[in-house]
């Protein structure tokens, strides 16, 4: 029986302490808190599909872009990508510097990656210590634009912006 003493006596000392927490004193007026304001909304969670199609801008100054590229993606890979707006342009001589898919120089032709792989990339350079941004749209989630740099300076980012991007 002393167990059971033990435990109603514990029972009432937790449920006091309880309702001695919720009570106030008469000369304290209640603290309501607005909930902190809303940050940006945040998108769905995207999951790649296996076919769709966008537009590939490289180039992080939108009225010069270094080109733009019109890609379709069935089966998780590439099928098909084009230049849109300017004709093809011979590589320079640096670039057999490969720092990805997505790369070259000012206006040479680069690997357009499917968006699975843009992200993948990006998550890789910001393990590795590059400052990275990735922005997704809110309606379904795919990636919107992607920015590393993995240099000191703000002039050394690359970006990635994806438009019309469609489903199947």
């Amino acid at each position: 029986m002393g167990v059971l003493r033990f435990e109603r006596v514990l029972f009432a000392v937790v449920v006091a302490g309880l309702a001695g927490g919720c009570t106030s004193s008469p000369d304290s007026e209640p603290v309501i808190q607005d909930p902190p304001p809303s940050t940006a909304a945040s998108a769905p969670a995207w999951t790649e599909p296996s076919a769709y199609s966008f537009v590939l801008t490289r180039g992080c100054d939108a009225a010069a872009p270094l080109g733009r590229y019109q890609a379709t993606v069935s089966g998780g890979v590439v099928t098909g990508s084009q230049r849109v707006g300017a004709s093809a342009a011979a590589p320079t001589a640096s670039a057999a510097v490969d720092l990805g898919p997505a790369t070259g120089q000012e206006g040479e032709e680069i690997e357009v990656p499917t968006l699975g792989e843009l992200v993948a990339m990006a998550e890789t350079a910001e393990e590795d210590g590059a400052e990275v941004a990735t922005e997704f749209d809110l309606t379904d989630g795919h990636p919107a634009k992607v920015t590393i740099n993995v240099t000191d300076t703000a002039d050394g980012a690359e970006c990635w912006i994806i438009s019309d991007y469609r489903r199947g």
